[in-house]
């Protein structure tokens, strides 16, 4: 499986992050652990969601998608 996962930090109020993994239990404890560059200074972070995929494809193009201006409104209106 392939997903599509949105973090929410503790920390800093109003910082996400938006992701896209294989493995979903160690990816989460690898950012709360402090293991990526991008989400290190704004830990402990919470799973607010996940979307899980058969194909790869169909993953990375939603991610892409949450990312961009349209796709930061649905997640703001959907899924947040």
């Amino acid at each position: 499986m392939f997903y599509v996962y949105l973090l929410e930090s503790l920390s800093a109020s109003g910082q996400r992050y938006v992701g896209f993994t294989t493995d979903l239990k160690q990816r989460f404890d690898d950012h709360n652990a402090g293991k990526s560059t991008h989400t290190a200074k704004f830990k402990p972070w919470r799973l607010v969601t996940y979307v899980a995929f058969s194909e790869r494809a169909n993953a990375e193009s939603f991610e892409r998608y949450l990312k961009s201006g349209s796709g930061h409104a649905f997640a703001k209106k959907r899924l947040w």
